[in-house]
């Protein structure tokens, strides 16, 4: 199946629908025992159950925020080698999240849709990527 604005996002079964809630449940469970019987070892294990959530949550951010990083990096040469002069030197211009919207254009479309984005201001990602009809995929993400 080709990658398209409706299934570009990345599911990672085993981290998002096994482990998360796992960990969920377990928060939940120990929550319970607090309320249940309050005593030092139900309170540790609800801390450290929380603990594993917010390792959960700060595991797939730190991915997504280095991701973000190489995009820009990426995409900044890749204009740098398909905008034409004039667009050039206005890719210092780019926000990061235009930057990461526009990974999926397609070389041919990259030009017009980058000189729409700066030109009308377009900072929302949703926006951006909905504005694609080239898709290029992204099967590298994390």
């Amino acid at each position: 199946m080709s990658q398209n604005y409706s299934n570009h996002r990345r599911w990672v079964p085993l981290y998002h629908f096994v482990a998360g809630p796992i960990f969920l449940v377990n928060f939940g469970w120990n929550v319970y025992h607090v309320i249940k019987v309050q005593s030092a070892d139900t309170i540790i294990s609800a801390l450290v159950a929380f603990a594993f959530v917010v390792l959960f949550l700060s595991a797939r951010l730190f991915a997504n925020k280095v991701q973000d990083r190489v995009i820009r990096l990426e995409e900044r040469l890749r204009m740098a080698s398909l905008l034409p002069s004039e667009l050039r030197s206005r890719i210092p211009d780019f926000t990061p999240d235009q930057l990461i919207a526009l990974r999926f254009a397609s070389d041919a479309e990259l030009p017009g849709l980058a000189r729409k984005t700066l030109d009308e201001k377009i900072e929302n990602r949703e926006a951006i990527k909905k504005m694609v009809t080239n898709w290029r995929a992204d099967e590298l993400r994390a």
